[in-house]
């Protein structure tokens, strides 16, 4: 018997599961070569190489994730989250809001896009922050 396709929200849930667990290795695959990743406040990269050269430096000083999706929707292709991303680092918990949209297809995300805020993501790395 042939295992069905994966949904959009299936390759999504994968690689959010893989960057739960800070695994780029597993989570890059799921992308296509070409993919255009969006930081909305920042930016946008393309390929796995940019993705990397972004959340690299994000990830490397956090222990632990928990990505709590709070709302999810699928239309076809596309799949949209809200979610809590929580990050654990040497000083503690610290939590970021984020909306994403994702685009699938072949079974590869093809668009990524994060919309948060830029000020809230610079706390997660401040000791000082509350």
């Amino acid at each position: 018997m042939t295992e069905p396709a994966a949904t959009a929200t299936d390759v999504v849930d994968r690689f959010l599961d893989a960057f739960v667990a800070m695994d780029f290795d597993r989570a890059l695959p799921l992308l296509a070569d070409d993919c255009e990743y969006t930081n909305i406040p920042m930016g946008t990269v393309r390929g796995h190489a940019g993705v990397r050269e972004v959340l690299g430096p994000f990830f490397e000083p956090i222990h632990e994730n928990e990505f709590v999706i709070l709302r999810k929707a699928a239309d076809g292709p596309v799949v949209f989250l809200e979610r809590l991303d929580r990050h654990r680092l040497d000083h503690g918990w610290r939590e970021l809001p984020v909306n994403s949209v994702f685009e699938v297809h072949n079974g590869l995300i093809t668009v990524w896009r994060d919309y948060f805020d830029l000020m809230t993501a610079a706390k997660i790395h401040d000791p000082a922050a509350a």
